[in-house]
C-alpha cells in the first residue's frame, strides 16, 4: 500500500503531492502525513506546494464517515487535525501556493483558503463548502477562514447554503487568484516560482505572521474548545 503523501524538496521548493488513489480523503493517515511533510518542508525552509496526484480531485474533503458516525471523540480528534494542519500552512514561514486540478470539498477548500497563492485549473469540477447541504454545520475554524479569504458577498451562498462552484466562480469568490488551461499549470506553476524568488523570505515571514495571527488565534481557540459545530 502506497503512502498518501509524497514530499519532493528541491531547489528550495517542497512539492507535498497528495494521492490515496481516489479523491484524496482526508482520513487520520492523510492527515498525519499531510502534517509530517509540511513540517518536513519547515525544517528544509523550502517554500510548500501543495497538489494532488489523483486525476478527479484535490482532495474531497474530510472522511464524512467520521463526522457522521455518531462518535463524537473520533469526529473532535479529525476536526482537530485538520485544524492544526491548516495553522501549519497558515503559519509556514515561505511561500504556500496550493495547485487546484479537481474537486475540492471541505476539507480541500479549506487547504485553498489557507495557502498563500492558488493556481487553478480550468475544467468541470466544483468547489467549496458543503457541509449544510449533508447536515453538517460548518465548523468555526472554517468560517474564520471564509472570513478572512471570501468577499462577504459570497460568504451566506458558500457557508450557510454551500452553494458548490465552478472555477471561474471559485475564482471570483476568492479561492482561487487565477485560472488557466489545465495544460498550462505547469508553466504557471514554474513562473509563479520563479516569481516568489524575488521575495525577502525573512520579510514574507515575518508580515505573514502578523497577517495571518488573528486567524490563526480563532483556529486556536477552537482546538482548546469545542471544536465540534454546534447545531
Amino acid at each position: 500500500m502506497r503512502p498518501p503523501v509524497k514530499l519532493v524538496v528541491a531547489e528550495g521548493v517542497a512539492t507535498l503531492e497528495m494521492n490515496d488513489g481516489k479523491v484524496n480523503v482526508m482520513t487520520f493517515e492523510m492527515l498525519a502525513a499531510m502534517s509530517e511533510a509540511i513540517e518536513n518542508a519547515r525544517w528544509e525552509n523550502a517554500a510548500l506546494v501543495i497538489r494532488s496526484g489523483a486525476a478527479k480531485a484535490f482532495s474531497a474533503g474530510f472522511d464524512v464517515k467520521v463526522l457522521s458516525s455518531g462518535d463524537a471523540d473520533a469526529a473532535r480528534r479529525m476536526l482537530t487535525a485538520g485544524a492544526r494542519l491548516l495553522i501549519q500552512v497558515l503559519s509556514h514561514p515561505q511561500p504556500v501556493i496550493s495547485v487546484c486540478e479537481g474537486h475540492a470539498y471541505p476539507m480541500g477548500a479549506f487547504l485553498l483558503l489557507a495557502s498563500d497563492i492558488r493556481i487553478g485549473a480550468q475544467g468541470d469540477y466544483r468547489i467549496g463548502l458543503n457541509e449544510v447541504t449533508i447536515g453538517i454545520p460548518v465548523p468555526d475554524f472554517a468560517l474564520a477562514l471564509v472570513r478572512s479569504r471570501v468577499p462577504s458577498k459570497h460568504r451566506i451562498h458558500i457557508a450557510a447554503l454551500g452553494r458548490m462552484l465552478t472555477p471561474a466562480a471559485a475564482l471570483e469568490a476568492g479561492f482561487l487568484d487565477q485560472l488557466v488551461g489545465a495544460s498550462e499549470i505547469d508553466a504557471t506553476l514554474s513562473a509563479v516560482i520563479e516569481d516568489i524568488r524575488s521575495v525577502n523570505q525573512a520579510a514574507h515571514a515575518s508580515t505573514k505572521r502578523r497577517l495571518r495571527q488573528e486567524t490563526i488565534q480563532l483556529i486556536e481557540r477552537e482546538i482548546a474548545g469545542e471544536i465540534l459545530p454546534q447545531f
